[in-house]
């Protein structure tokens, strides 16, 4: 590691790599010196568009490429394992895309690797990360809603993509639940921790995975959590965490909100303003270079214990409505 830069390697080119990148490049002690893909002309046009120094034609290359620090992966959900384990075993830490795997199992193995390792390791959850998610934690644990007693979280989204796309393709870990239901599951284990009780619905594809999904979680205490989650539905993409003495309210977009309201009955109680840097992918890239530094295996926001609970829930979830991948 350089003194001054984190030196990153960008593995796969698709969307999410671009959009990552974009944002990594705006910051100062930040480099990107490589990207890796299947092919070489993939990853030397990634390269190109990004101004980006080299380019390798396979993900092994890039694991063994001496001068990068961290690897950022967004693959498919299906090639997470694949990929992070790769690196890991290369003794590179991994910042690794959403959902982290496609099951606990997959996610446990991937942990045990990272501390095998001795290397930083974590789930690019940016929600988990964002300056307004984070003040929505320390009013809550401060009793600014008295006792938290109610989540209530949507992300659906009208998708009209074919059977082949990414989003409907089992092959690819598709599925509302993976992809969207990840974003209410975590701010529901930001504020209530690990549930109890784990009830879920469905209606399926005709490729199998989930449409439209809604879970309904018990936590030790007493709260409870009710979420929601489609790729066939324009929902209302927003948040609220209720508390006995009032709620805060985030707007459409929570997923990487700048900010949010406290109410306490009608009442307006405080706007709270905390707008995210860049697209809002940077603060994941600010909390992984700050752990680097520090010497961290794991981001206190992003701990693998809170990761791995999430994606338990989501194996129950999946047993319940019958949603199973390939392999």
């Amino acid at each position: 590691m350089t003194q001054n830069k984190i030196r990153w390697g960008i593995l796969a080119t698709g969307g999410i790599a671009a959009t990552f990148t974009a944002d990594l490049l705006t910051l100062d002690d930040a480099e990107v010196v490589a990207v890796g893909s299947r092919t070489l002309d993939a990853a030397q046009a990634f390269a190109d568009r990004h101004g980006i120094p080299r380019a390798h034609g396979s993900w092994a290359e890039l694991a063994a490429d001496p001068d990068v620090d961290i690897v950022y992966v967004a693959t498919p959900h299906s090639a997470h394992h694949a990929a992070a384990a790769l690196c890991l075993d290369a003794g590179k830490a991994v910042l690794c895309e959403k959902p982290l795997t496609l099951d606990a199992a997959q996610a446990e193995d991937l942990c045990r690797r990272a501390e095998a390792a001795g290397v930083f390791f974590m789930e690019a959850m940016w929600t988990r990360t964002v300056p307004a998610v984070l003040r929505m934690v320390e009013l809550v644990r401060a009793g600014a809603i008295g006792e938290p007693r109610l989540v209530t979280a949507d992300f659906s989204v009208s998708f009209t993509g074919g059977p082949e796309h990414r989003m409907r393709n089992p092959e690819l870990g598709g599925g509302a639940l993976l992809d969207l239901g990840v974003y209410p599951l975590a701010i529901s284990q930001l504020v209530f921790g690990t549930p109890s009780v784990v009830q879920a619905v469905a209606t399926l594809t005709p490729e199998g995975v989930d449409d439209t999904t809604a879970v309904t979680l018990v936590h030790p205490g007493g709260g409870v959590s009710a979420l929601t989650c489609s790729i066939s539905a324009d929902g209302t993409w927003s948040a609220t965490v209720a508390g006995s003495e009032g709620r805060i309210e985030f707007g459409r977009g929570y997923t990487s909100p700048g900010g949010f309201s406290v109410f306490r009955g009608d009442t307006l109680v405080e706007r709270v303003e905390a707008p995210f840097l860049a697209g809002g992918m940077v603060h994941e890239a600010i909390e992984a270079q700050r752990c680097l530094r520090a010497g961290l295996q794991q981001s206190p926001l992003a701990p693998w214990s809170e990761t791995l609970a999430v994606m338990r829930t989501m194996d129950t979830v999946r047993e319940q409505i019958g949603v199973s991948y390939p392999g």
